[in-house]
């Protein structure tokens, strides 16, 4: 994707940083802990849709989140062993997944932003081809999603 070929859109800052690759949306919310091999880099939640599929360097388009506050270790966790993906978009804002991005931020020096999309961005991301490249852009100063 070159600058003069991307699309942006517009969304909100959770966790600031800037990370890019293809889309992975999920068709179910995901809880980390136990639904989630932070070593292996796989869901690996049986009844979830996307059970098998890896998360590392890809977008993950995520509309909400489920499950215990244990899901941001495990998160931060796969940040840092590299298996967690490269950014995080959701439709509704949750504290659990930005808690393990913040302190993966903190601990090891890796930032993965999150951006939280309204009904419209969310719409137009969700209608991508499954592998579309996109990149975050989150700052403090606002965010954009390009593809």
């Amino acid at each position: 994707m070159t600058p003069d070929s991307a699309r942006a859109l517009s969304a909100t800052t959770i966790v600031p940083g800037a990370g890019g690759g293809p889309v992975l949306a999920l068709a179910e919310p995901l809880s980390f802990w136990g639904g989630y091999d932070a070593a292996a880099g796989v869901i690996i939640e049986p009844r979830h849709p996307q059970c098998g599929q890896g998360l590392a360097g890809r977008v993950l388009l995520m509309a909400r989140a489920k499950g215990s506050s244990s899901s941001s270790s495990v998160l931060a966790e796969a940040i840092r062993n590299g298996t967690g993906p490269a950014a995080i978009v959701m439709r509704d804002r949750d504290l659990i997944v930005a808690l393990g991005c913040i302190v993966a931020g903190e601990l090891y020096g890796i930032d993965v932003p999150i951006a939280l999309a309204d009904e419209a961005p969310w719409r137009t991301l969700s209608a991508l081809p499954a592998g579309t490249p996109l990149q975050v852009e989150a700052g403090a100063h606002g965010c954009r999603i390009l593809y």
